[in-house]
């Protein structure tokens, strides 16, 4: 299995991190490797809500990454899974609010089946710089 995961403190309330996170419209905002995303079925940020979205894959070419929102406790944890494109991750966001903010812990997790088994260690390159972009999200939402 193939794990990712980084912290970060944001100054912004854990209400304010969430919904940001939850509307996955935003996500261009942050992460560097969205080209496009749109809303596919359900409610922007609910339960069983789909995102469509196309990704920077290998080489620069577009590939679909389409997720679904699993789990949602507003103010407290978002969780999703991929359902298109070729590794297919659950992640989640936690939230924890503090004093002077909020700190968000993003998981990425993914079992590689079949051949995908030998893109292990460009699976796991891959989420670490997914993980790592909590920073453009702390840049994001502290500059509003």
């Amino acid at each position: 299995m193939a794990h990712a995961e980084n912290q970060i403190a944001i100054a912004c309330s854990a209400e304010v991190v969430y919904a940001f996170l939850a509307d996955g419209l935003n996500n261009p905002k942050w992460r560097s490797g969205v080209q496009a995303i749109s809303l596919r079925s359900g409610a922007a940020g609910s339960v069983g809500a789909v995102y469509q979205q196309t990704l920077t894959g290998p080489g620069g070419r577009p590939v679909a990454g389409d997720y679904e929102i699993t789990e949602a406790r507003p103010g407290e944890f978002l969780a999703f899974h991929v359902v298109a494109g070729p590794a297919r991750p659950v992640g989640e966001y936690r939230l924890t609010q503090d004093a002077t903010g909020t700190l968000v812990r993003f998981t990425l997790d993914v079992q590689p089946k079949g051949l995908m088994k030998l893109a292990g260690p460009l699976i796991q390159r891959t989420m670490g710089a997914e993980v790592s972009q909590l920073t453009y999200l702390k840049a994001c939402l502290e500059s509003s």
